[in-house]
C-alpha cells in the first residue's frame, strides 16, 4: 500500500514514511491511493477474530490492509503490547452499551488519559518508538491540543526513546483537569507551550512549521495531531468493533454519530464505510463551533477568525478549521488534488471559505457518503447531560452530551445509533456539577491532580517562536 497527497503530490510513499512525517510536502494530508474493500467472507471473518481473540487481532487485521512495510510479525506484536484490558479497562476494549431507544454509547474513554485520543495515541507511541529505533534516528514531535490530544500524546510517549513532544495549547482554554494532565508531566521529553490564542492558532503555527520544509528536515519534525494518517488509521478499528457489538450479521447495518471538531474521528468512520462497512449515516455532531455542521447543511465551508472562535463547555471542539475535513473534501471531489489544493491551499488563504453548494458532488456528502450532521449549544449540553443521568443513571461528559443530543434527532427505527463517547465526566466537572449537581466519579490515580506542580511555558501565537524554542531544546 501507498500513500498519496491530497494536494496532487503524486509520488507514492510507504507507511513508515509518512508515520514520521507528518504533512505532506506540498502542505496536503496523506491517504492511501486506495481503500482496501471488505467483502462479506472478511467481515464475517473479522467479527469471529474480535470475538473470540480479542481487540488487539482485530486491530492487526485491519491495520495489516494498510501497513505492508512492517513485518507482521511486529505489528501483531504492537497491537498486542497496545490494547491490553490492563490500559483500556475491560477485555472488549471499547465496551458498548445500550442507552436508549436504539441509542447506544461505544466506550472509547478507558484509557491513560480518559479520552478517546488515546486508542490511537497508545499504538503512535509504539509505532514510532518501533520505527526510531529500526532507523537509529530522533523525532521532534509538534502538536496543537484543544485539549484531550495533548495529554493523550504526551502520556504516550512520555519516556519514549529518540522521541521529545513539543505541546501547544490554547492558554486558559482548556479545563482545569485537561490542564492538569499535561502540565504536571515532569519527563524530560514533554514540553508544554501555552500559547495566547485559541485552538485554530496552535494548529497554524504546527502547520507553519511543517510547511518549512528545511526546518523540518533539519529537527526531523513529525506530528501527533489527526493530520498524521497513523492516527486515523487506528481510529478505524473500533468502528468495526463498535458494528459487531451491536449486529449479530452482514445484513445489518448501523449508523454512528460522532462528537466532531477536527474532523479526525469522524473521518476514521469514513474511511470504514469506503472500506466496507455496513454503516447507514455518519452524523457529525457539533457545538456552538458549527462550521462543520454549515458545510453539510450548505455546501458553505466558512472558517471562523480567532475572535470569533466561542469558548464552550464543550472545549474539545472548539474548533473552525477542520484540518481532516480537506480528506473528505479530497474523496468527495473525486481524489482532484489540484482542486482540493485550490480550496484548502489558496481560497481559505484568500476570503476565508469556500462553497460547493453548486457543485455537482456536494449532495454525494449525504447520498453517497452517508454524511448528516446536527449542532448543539450549552442548553442543549446541560439538558442532555442531566436527562442521561436522571433517567439512565449515565453520565456522560460535555462533548459525549453532544453526540447523543444530535444522536436523538437522526435516530433510525431498526438501525442501532452508536454515539462515540469521547471523555470521561470528570474531565470537565464544573458543567457537570452545573447539570446534576454532583461531582462525576475521579479515577483514584488522578486524585489531587490539579494541585501538583506544573511546568509550562506562555509563548505568543508565532511560528518563528516555536521553532527558536525547538532549536534551543534540540541543541
Amino acid at each position: 500500500m501507498k500513500y498519496i497527497s491530497t494536494r496532487g503530490d503524486q509520488s507514492p510513499k510507504h507507511f513508515c514514511d509518512i508515520l514520521l512525517e507528518g504533512l505532506a510536502p506540498d502542505g496536503g494530508l496523506y491517504l492511501p491511493e486506495h481503500y482496501p474493500k471488505v467483502d462479506d467472507a472478511t467481515l464475517s471473518h473479522w467479527r469471529g477474530v474480535y470475538q473470540n481473540q480479542g481487540y488487539a487481532e482485530l486491530a492487526f487485521e485491519v491495520l495489516s490492509l494498510y501497513i505492508d512495510d512492517i513485518p507482521a510479525v511486529d505489528l501483531k506484536a504492537l497491537c498486542q503490547k497496545t490494547y491490553t484490558a490492563e490500559v483500556f479497562g475491560s477485555k472488549e476494549i471499547v465496551p458498548l452499551r445500550a442507552l436508549e431507544n436504539g441509542i447506544w454509547l461505544e466506550a472509547l474513554s478507558n484509557g491513560p488519559t480518559l479520552a478517546f485520543k488515546d486508542m490511537a495515541m497508545q499504538l503512535l507511541g509504539n509505532l514510532f518508538e518501533y520505527e526510531l529505533a529500526r532507523r537509529g534516528e530522533e523525532l521532534n514531535i509538534l502538536g496543537a491540543t484543544s485539549g484531550d490530544t495533548g495529554s493523550a500524546a504526551e502520556y504516550a510517549m512520555r519516556g519514549k526513546k529518540g522521541v521529545r513532544v513539543f505541546m501547544t495549547s490554547p492558554k486558559g482554554r482548556m479545563s482545569p483537569f485537561q490542564q492538569a494532565q499535561m502540565f504536571s508531566l515532569m519527563d524530560d521529553n514533554i514540553f508544554n507551550i501555552a500559547v495566547d490564542g485559541v485552538f485554530d492558532d496552535c494548529q497554524d503555527m504546527v502547520k507553519a512549521v511543517s510547511n518549512d520544509l528545511d526546518f523540518k528536515r533539519q529537527y526531523k519534525i513529525g506530528t501527533v495531531n489527526s493530520i498524521n494518517w497513523a492516527r486515523l488509521l487506528a481510529q478505524v478499528v473500533y468502528y468495526f468493533a463498535g458494528y459487531f457489538q451491536a449486529t449479530q450479521q452482514n445484513t445489518e447495518k448501523v449508523s454512528f454519530t460522532v462528537p466532531s471538531g477536527n474532523f479526525g474521528n469522524v473521518c476514521a468512520g469514513h474511511v470504514a464505510r469506503m472500506m466496507g462497512l455496513p454503516i447507514a449515516r455518519l452524523v457529525v455532531a457539533t457545538n456552538e463551533n458549527d462550521v462543520l455542521d454549515e458545510f453539510f447543511k450548505t455546501g458553505v465551508y466558512r472558517v471562523r477568525a480567532s475572535a470569533d472562535t466561542h469558548e464552550t463547555s464543550s472545549p474539545s471542539m472548539d474548533i473552525s478549521k477542520a484540518s481532516n475535513f480537506e480528506r473528505f473534501v479530497f474523496d468527495l471531489l473525486g481524489r482532484d488534488g489540484a482542486r482540493t489544493k485550490a480550496l484548502f491551499g489558496d481560497a481559505l488563504a484568500r476570503v476565508g471559505f469556500f462553497d460547493l453548494e453548486a457543485h455537482p458532488a456536494f449532495s454525494q456528502a449525504a447520498t453517497r457518503y452517508g454524511f448528516d450532521s446536527g449542532k448543539s449549544s450549552h442548553a442543549d449540553r446541560l439538558a442532555t447531560i442531566k436527562d442521561t443521568w436522571e433517567r439512565h443513571g449515565t453520565m456522560i461528559d460535555t462533548h459525549t452530551a453532544d453526540g447523543v443530543k444530535v444522536a436523538r434527532e437522526h435516530v433510525q427505527a431498526g438501525v442501532p445509533m452508536i454515539v462515540l463517547e469521547t471523555a470521561l465526566p470528570i474531565k470537565f466537572a464544573e458543567t457537570i456539577v452545573e447539570a446534576t449537581g454532583r461531582e462525576p466519579d475521579r479515577p483514584p490515580k488522578f486524585n489531587g491532580i490539579e494541585a501538583l506542580p506544573k511546568r509550562v511555558v506562555d509563548m505568543a501565537a508565532d511560528a518563528q517562536a516555536i521553532k527558536t524554542f525547538i532549536a534551543g531544546h534540540c541543541a
